[in-house]
């Protein structure tokens, strides 16, 4: 299977650019013998290359890649798959191009084409080849600190007092060393449940843990619970209920936040978009949770205008390495930034996930990166300041 990578890279500022043309003459010879092809860019400062061949040998010699500590902040643009090879005479073919102006490079990649037909820039992996030498890709392109530069010391300061049967997972702003919110997780539902069952128990679960949560959540932070987006259809009293519990808590409706999963079916809008209504007007928030994992996130954006959304695992992990994921998280920053919508990152893992999100414009995030240890958070700290 005739396979296409396409990666940009930073080069490592301990090394000399005057190596450069070795490497390249090493790797060729690699490339040669895994039966790939392609070219390499530099500017001075990044790398662009394009590899092509068999599946197994593309996949190796990036491998490779991504391990060499020469250069860093890798991140894969385009992976795909094609009939043939656009560039079938050359292990690797450096193009510097501070050598050379844009047009003449240009150019010369057509030339170097060895595709029956003649190639243009029309083709998706060239036109990433063209935004790259034409210098258009800066605004999107950040630069993510090493993982050593960043230690997570947790603060024992920052764990909500206890609630039986409730635990916390909180949201908050790494920067800022802010709590912005309160998870409370309700149970799941046991086994056997079907039908209008299972709205039942989850509209239970979900009023339990309100009112014991209201005990242990302090008066200045939002509290964030998730639901079941047909709970709030099927029955038709959920709504009502979920405000009696907030005021047997001692809550206040501005304090809540009801969270839906993207990912579960909603086979009636217009009853949910009803229900959503009514939760606004009582003054709960909305939060639409795993935005981008289903198939109906911006249907609800247009729909239902929730206050927030979340983004998960299915589009936050690695997004560092991924031009892909990095290009999706940018669209919905852009669209929930023209509605006025916060969002929340969640199931953060490593530093380089965070960093990427934090240089994009998140500021609110979750996951086991700010509360390995359990509720205390650890906030960052540069190891020069520790």
């Amino acid at each position: 299977m005739l396979t296409t990578i396409i990666y940009r890279s930073h080069l490592d500022d301990e090394v000399p650019v005057s190596i450069i043309p070795g490497m390249v003459e090493k790797a060729s010879l690699l490339n040669a013998r895994h039966q790939v092809t392609g070219i390499l860019l530099f500017n001075g400062t990044h790398f662009f290359q394009l590899l092509e061949g068999p599946e197994e040998g593309v996949l190796d010699i990036y491998g490779r890649i991504c391990a060499d500590r020469r250069h860093h902040n890798v991140v894969e643009l385009m992976r795909d798959y094609s009939p043939s090879r656009r560039f079938g005479n050359h292990g690797m073919e450096l193009f510097d191009l501070r050598h050379h102006d844009s047009v003449s490079v240009l150019q010369a990649v057509l030339d170097r084409g060895t595709s029956k037909y003649r190639l243009t820039y029309d083709d998706r992996g060239l036109q990433f080849l063209r935004t790259f030498v034409e210098a258009r890709e800066k605004e999107n392109y950040f630069e993510v600190l090493p993982t050593d530069y960043w230690n997570f010391v947790p603060d024992d300061n920052t764990s909500p007092a206890p609630a039986t049967g409730v635990t916390f997972r909180p949201v908050v702003d790494p920067l800022a060393r802010e709590v912005t919110a309160l998870e409370a997780l309700p149970e799941e539902a046991p086994e056997g449940l079907y039908g209008e069952a299972v709205y039942k128990h989850n509209l239970a679960t979900v009023t339990a843990v309100l009112n014991k949560a209201g005990r242990s959540c302090p008066d200045d932070i939002m509290l964030y619970v998730s639901i079941l987006p047909m709970t709030l259809v099927v029955l038709p009293d959920a709504v009502d209920r979920i405000v009696n519990a907030i005021e047997s808590a001692e809550l206040v409706p501005q304090q809540i936040i009801l969270g839906v999963r993207e990912t579960e079916v909603i086979s009636q809008l217009e009853a949910f978009s009803q229900a959503v209504r009514r939760l606004k007007l009582a003054g709960i928030s909305l939060s639409i949770d795993n935005f981008g994992d289903g198939s109906a996130g911006l249907s609800l954006l247009a729909h239902v205008q929730p206050d927030r959304v979340r983004i998960g695992a299915g589009i936050v992990r690695n997004i560092q390495r991924s031009g892909p994921r990095q290009a999706v998280v940018h669209a919905v920053l852009r669209c929930c930034s023209a509605l006025e919508i916060n969002v929340i990152a969640a199931d953060i893992e490593q530093p380089e996930e965070w960093m990427w999100l934090e240089a994009a414009g998140v500021t609110d995030f979750q996951g086991a990166l700010f509360t390995a240890s359990g509720a205390s958070v650890a906030w960052p700290e540069t190891r020069e300041v520790i």
